[in-house]
């Protein structure tokens, strides 16, 4: 049996078609996994130079941030003056350096001027009075912008991206008579009549809202601590009575930001107090508190002591001009006496007449003449007499309806008594908010009293109902000390800041159109208020902020001025550009 066998074999073109095939998507997969490796390599340096980007950003405001820190402090501690001297030092400062950390150590910092290991500092915009906003918000104040600006790169990385950040820093100087009350220490605000707050108010620490009567505030409320209603802890006083309301509630703001004076690092209120008194010794008078002080800055300084009374110009040419005797004894006196029923002593007034003041000024030759033909502005008041431990050294201005045509501050390191109408050239607005026709003006000292036109010397040392007051005007900012609150004495509030020392009633009004600025505590008259009937009762309070004050050109000669730093624009700008896209 014949068997036959057949044997099937591939055709060689299909041999050949499979090879071309694997060896076709072997090249696509081989080009698949290429173009991922080239995707991936790509993604990745991407995303390297993304993060190394962020990284250079993070640098270049590092840098930014320790200049800013720097002139912060400087500006806060000692005003503008000490940034502007300052300048180079800042831009030599670039940060941060390796004494910080070795990590920065392969950093490179320029300014984009190409200066390496500099940062661009510079005073980009003049001094302006503007209106301040966040926190501050309705307050005016000189500011002076300064743009900062750094580029970075890490010149250890593979991908040395350079990236540059710009911060703009308003440093902002707020003339301190633009609230109505303000307090460099704790504020309490009591008040046994309706009161309206027409002005914004602050406190550097708690504000203790305690009303027994009617409170109301017009405007914004700010604190650096708590806002409480509530008495101060050391108060013994019962609960308050009354009730409170804010006209505007968004803008009653605690834990705000403090707004202090440049006057070195110790900013206490009994730092503060330093501005009013006399230098030491030695000082430099370009120091922070040397430039602050009344002494320093005042057109003329009126000295008493136990041989007589002397006066020369100011610091402004070295005390070089000698007011004649016989003119200053023609608003000067020192004959006069009279009692303070709180201090329980005998008052030696230093009385400056100040309608005769004023005519004098106008007229004067010497001083006129040391002033470039100007009207002084300003004087303060030295008391060196020695007077008994019954005695009071103090100032007293009077007859002070006309002041000089550009305003008046009088300052002292004493305690100052205002007799009388302050500061109204028309009569018709006495006892009203109307003053547009007054004239810029403040009052400074350790405490403020106000007495009445109808006050007596003669009968101060009589009950209290001998001493009847009437209807007085004060038109001027304040600034000046109180005795705070201890265990069991109320300091007597913001309602008690200008004391009295007769009988007023709701008969008697008290107006008053100004700014109340606590600066510090009362050292020479330091007794404690009290509700004691033989010293005062109270007058019916007619008191508005003046806004006056708000413009710049009406505010008090010397008014110092708080500040403050404000945050400005912040943004990256590519290599080599140090202004904002």
């Amino acid at each position: 049996m014949n068997m036959k066998t057949t044997f099937n074999r591939e055709k060689p073109d299909q041999t050949g078609s499979a090879l071309m095939l694997t060896l076709i998507m072997s090249a696509i997969a081989l080009a698949l996994l290429a173009a991922a490796m080239s995707w991936s390599a790509s993604s990745t340096r991407l995303t390297h130079r993304s993060v190394q980007y962020n990284r250079s950003i993070a640098a270049a405001e590092a840098a930014t941030e320790k200049v800013i820190s720097q002139i912060n402090r400087d500006f806060l501690l000692g005003g503008e003056s000490v940034v502007i001297n300052n300048l180079n030092t800042y831009r030599r400062n670039t940060a941060p350096a390796l004494s910080d950390a070795p990590y920065w150590g392969a950093w490179e910092f320029n300014d984009a001027n190409g200066n390496p290991g500099q940062t661009y500092v510079q005073r980009t915009a003049a001094t302006n009075y503007v209106v301040l906003d966040s926190t501050y918000a309705g307050l005016k104040g000189f500011a002076a912008t300064y743009t900062i600006v750094s580029h970075a790169r890490d010149t250890a990385s593979p991908q040395q991206v350079t990236a540059g950040v710009l911060q703009e820093l308003h440093l902002t100087r707020i003339p301190i008579f633009q609230f109505a009350m303000y307090s460099s220490g704790e504020m309490e605000i009591s008040c046994g009549q309706p009161f309206d707050v027409t002005g914004r108010v602050h406190s550097n620490r708690e504000l203790y809202v305690e009303p027994d009567n009617s409170l109301t505030f017009e405007s914004s409320v700010t604190a650096v601590g708590n806002i409480l209603f509530q008495r101060d802890p050391l108060d013994t006083r019962g609960p308050p009575a009354g009730g409170v309301v804010y006209v505007h509630p968004d803008q009653k703001v605690p834990h705000a930001s403090a707004m202090t004076l440049p006057i070195g690092a110790t900013n206490t209120p009994e730092a503060v107090r330093e501005i009013i008194e006399p230098p030491p010794t030695g000082e430099d008078p370009d120091s922070p508190i040397g430039r602050l002080r009344f002494y320093n800055q005042c057109d003329m300084v009126v000295v008493a002591s136990d041989t007589g009374i002397t006066a020369t110009s100011g610091r402004f040419n070295n005390f070089a001009t000698s007011i004649p005797t016989n003119e200053l004894m023609t608003f000067v006196l020192t004959a006069n006496s009279f009692t303070d029923a709180r201090e329980g002593k005998t008052v030696q007034p230093i009385d400056i007449d100040i309608g005769k003041f004023t005519a004098w000024s106008q007229t004067n030759t010497s001083l006129r003449l040391a002033l470039i033909g100007s009207n002084l502005t300003s004087v303060y008041v030295v008391d060196n007499r020695t007077l008994p431990g019954t005695s009071l050294g103090a100032v007293r201005v009077f007859n002070g309806t006309n002041l000089p045509p550009n305003g008046l501050t009088v300052a002292t390191g004493r305690p100052l008594y205002v007799w009388g109408d302050y500061n109204q050239l028309n009569s018709a607005n006495l006892g009203t908010t109307n003053t547009s026709t007054t004239r810029p003006a403040s009052l400074v000292g350790d405490a403020i009293t106000i007495l009445s036109g109808n006050w007596s010397d003669a009968n101060s040392a009589l009950n209290v109902g001998s001493r009847m007051a009437k209807s007085t005007t004060v038109n001027a900012g304040i600034l000046t000390g109180a005795v705070d609150t201890t265990l069991g004495h109320y300091s007597g509030g913001m309602e008690n800041f200008p004391r009295f020392l007769e009988t007023w009633g709701l008969a008697n009004v008290f107006t008053y159109n100004g700014s109340m600025i606590k600066m510090f505590p009362s050292l020479y008259a330091t007794n404690a208020w009290n509700n004691n009937n033989n010293i005062y009762s109270p007058p019916k309070r007619n008191w508005a902020f003046d806004v006056n004050f708000d413009n710049p050109i009406k505010l008090p000669p010397k008014t110092p001025s708080l500040q403050t730093v404000f945050r400005g624009q912040w943004a990256t700008v590519p290599p080599g550009q140090n202004t904002a896209p």
